[in-house]
């Protein structure tokens, strides 16, 4: 019998038999359970603990368990109907209403049932991530001296001075801030630089979780096309001339979710319009870490070109790590930076130290610059094997292009296919795929899916997802599919 089965059984016969006891009455020994039983101390013990978690008994160290009083009836829930009120009248002089649609951040962060193959994930498979190198990291960091007192609120100098060596330029640890991952940054970088109501500058399609942010903030996203080369300027332009607005977000490498890489004779030209507005740049470069093991050598960072001040760049280690290191930086120049930093104490004081030295720990260890290339050679490898099996399986919903970093491919399911249908037959069929609706602030131009190769095991499981699509969408095989078609 396995102990988790056993754990539960002998906690099942125990609490059917707590009437036998008075309250505050003594249960029967552990040794008495053991041979009563037939099962092990370290079994008798978890079962005591289960039902001391759900205050059905008490137990002292050296005397025994004992049986706890009964809680006493939870009163009836009231009657919260009023805030529907309260809510409403809140936001009845906002220019835009502060409710959120979370569906396209909860989407990605939701865990699929029991045996859905997991396409529409945003963080590393458990295999990909560093999971030894970052305990070994977590076990040397809190063994530092100070590891558990309070850091500086702007961050560990060491740790500020390695992202900034990250962005590169002139960019120096003074101008780093330490953060609770990129969400957060990119929540403290719209607050400061955008009040309610204003108008924000973004890509289309773009990252669900800034059109949240945005929209929490009581800010009005407003989109700009993205295309191949990623977005286009001239319509940039003309958005800042005929909003006013102040700050444009963007994603210039590998931009999510349609892979694009910002041309270089469109950099100066971003930075060169976003100057003359005089508004900021959010420069979100949340996938350099996530290049493929064949992509072109990387442009610097904007905020590397970027002499004036104009760029914020925002960083975070959670996308190649692991979703529970949420340890990221935000980086500017000039009186921006005073207002960034009073809006994260206020909002959270500071990151934990301990999270912060472990991430020091980890980017400093020999194992680190191996995991980038393991990432670097395996996404290529799934991304290479996704794109092939949905050649041969499921010709209609081919990628425009091949992206040579991120995790995602960009795709439209064809023809007059609703995306919303075709996200529920996918999951009806065994695989979870992401509308692409949530991408977009203003009508699209167009149904799309996206379709993430990082959440699951391998190649071999995303033949099996094409497979499992191609069957529920009856669509008809062009030849073999399979991880290396």
């Amino acid at each position: 019998m396995y102990e988790r089965s056993s754990v539960a059984e002998l906690a099942d016969a125990l609490r059917s038999e707590l009437d036998r006891y008075s309250v505050g009455g003594k249960l029967p020994s552990s040794r008495a359970l053991v041979e009563r039983f037939r099962v092990s101390p370290v079994t008798v013990s978890r079962a005591l603990a289960q039902l001391a978690a759900e205050g059905l008994v008490v137990t002292r160290p050296g005397a025994g368990a004992f049986r706890a009083a009964p809680r006493t009836a939870e009163p009836a829930p009231g009657d919260t109907s009023w805030q529907e009120v309260a809510l409403s009248a809140e936001g009845a002089g906002e220019v835009i209403p502060r409710s959120v649609d979370a569906s396209g951040v909860l989407g990605s962060l939701a865990t699929p049932p029991t045996g859905v193959i997991e396409l529409n994930g945003g963080y590393l498979h458990p295999s990909l991530q560093p999971e030894r190198a970052m305990a070994a990291a977590l076990a040397r960091a809190g063994r530092r001296p100070g590891a558990w007192g309070r850091p500086p609120v702007e961050g560990l100098p060491e740790l500020r001075d390695w992202f900034a060596r990250e962005i590169g330029g002139s960019v120096s640890a003074a101008d780093v801030l330490v953060t609770a991952g990129g969400q957060s940054a990119l929540t403290t970088a719209v607050r400061a630089l955008a009040p309610p109501g204003a108008p924000i500058l973004v890509e289309s399609p773009t990252y669900p979780g800034l059109l949240s942010i945005a929209r929490a903030s009581g800010c009005r996203p407003v989109p700009v096309p993205v295309d191949a080369d990623g977005v286009r300027t001239e319509l940039l332009a003309a958005a800042f001339e005929a909003t006013g607005a102040r700050v444009f977000v963007c994603q210039p490498l590998f931009q999510n979710p349609t892979g694009a890489v910002l041309a270089p004779e469109r950099r100066a030209e971003v930075l060169r319009i976003a100057r003359a507005a005089g508004a900021f740049v959010v420069e979100d470069d949340y996938a350099r870490a996530l290049a493929h093991e064949d992509a072109a050598p990387l442009p610097p960072t904007l905020a590397a070109e970027d002499h004036d001040g104009v760029v914020v760049h925002v960083r975070s280690l959670t996308k190649i790590t692991s979703p529970s290191l949420r340890v990221g930086a935000l980086a500017a120049r000039g009186p921006v930076l005073d207002r960034l930093r009073a809006i994260q104490v206020v909002d959270s004081f500071f990151v934990p130290r301990p999270l912060q030295e472990a991430a020091l720990e980890l980017v400093g260890a020999p194992a680190w610059p191996r995991h980038l290339r393991t990432v670097a050679a395996e996404l290529r490898h799934r991304r290479d094997a996704l794109a092939g099996a949905l050649r041969r399986g499921l010709p209609g919903l081919r990628p425009d292009r091949l992206p040579t970093g991120g995790f995602q491919l960009w795709a439209r399911p064809g023809g007059e296919v609703d995306e919303a249908a075709f996200a529920a037959a996918a999951l009806r069929a065994g695989v979870a795929v992401t509308p692409g609706r949530p991408y977009f602030c203003a009508e699209p131009p167009g149904p799309y899916v996206r379709l993430s190769f990082a959440g699951v095991s391998g190649a071999a499981e995303l033949g099996e997802a094409v497979r499992r699509l191609r069957d529920g969408l009856g669509e008809e095989p062009v030849g073999a599919v399979g991880p290396d078609a």
